[in-house]
């Protein structure tokens, strides 16, 4: 075994968080996925890179943990796949390759930190609370805007350029969650989960019936279209 127990007294942490790991060595994950919710936290464990992919893809995540080495579909591919896509979320990389090469390719591919193998699970722990204390920083932020399109979240108000645009709660929260994740393609399950706080079958049109009405008050009269459709994928909220 490549890592090192905590007991749970020692552990600190800031707060809950909800990890996917990508990890192929049965042994190593599942002693990751019990030592991170002993320490309080949320983990989903895949075995290989396609299903890591359509993990972080189907649903929203604080932190991934991403083997480099990894089978179907290799670490590097998997973290350069989803950045390709939008998705920010901060990216932990676990590897056994610990040159200098290896770590600058890495973070090139679009890796937010590096972990050589064998590790101390503590270490781990702080490095992760650190990428996720970083990202969700712009989620304190209590105005978004994306091109001329801009929201308060305090005064509860969406403004296009000069024009107020008047937006029911569901509406105002879906858009929110849109400029959370601008440049992102959002799933409707990632919306279903985010915006709706529950679960069902995601062919439902309730999506497409919001999405159409909020497209509708941002869009009509604008000269260029923000809220777009991303085929077979969901949507994504960006300007020009």
């Amino acid at each position: 075994m490549h890592v090192s127990i905590l007991e749970p007294a020692e552990i600190n942490y800031s707060g809950p968080m909800k990890i996917l790991v990508i990890e192929d060595d049965r042994e190593a994950a599942e002693y990751l996925e019990k030592a991170l919710e002993e320490a309080g936290h949320t983990a989903h464990v895949a075995g290989d890179g396609e299903t890591g992919f359509a993990l972080a893809e189907s649903s929203d995540y604080d932190v991934m943990i991403i083997d480099r080495m990894l089978p179907r579909r290799d670490g590097l591919s998997v973290i350069a796949g989803l950045r390709s896509r939008g998705n920010t979320t901060p990216v932990l990389i676990l590897s056994a390759l610990g040159e200098v090469d290896d770590r600058v390719t890495g973070l090139r591919a679009g890796g937010d930190d590096y972990l050589t193998k064998p590790y101390a699970f503590s270490e781990l722990l702080a490095r992760i609370e650190v990428l996720n204390r970083r990202a969700t920083s712009r989620e304190s932020e209590t105005v978004y805007r994306i091109g001329d399109l801009e929201l308060d979240r305090l005064s509860h108000t969406v403004r296009r350029g000069a024009v107020d645009i008047t937006l029911q709660p569901r509406e105002f929260r879906l858009l929110e969650y849109l400029m959370r994740h601008a440049g992102q393609v959002v799933t409707r399950t990632m919306l279903l989960e985010n915006v709706w706080d529950y679960h069902f079958d995601p062919q439902t049109n309730v999506i497409d019936v919001h999405v159409s009405r909020l497209r509708g008050k941002i869009e009509k009269g604008f000269d260029s279209p923000i809220l777009h459709t991303v085929r077979g994928a969901g949507y994504m909220l960006k300007a020009g």
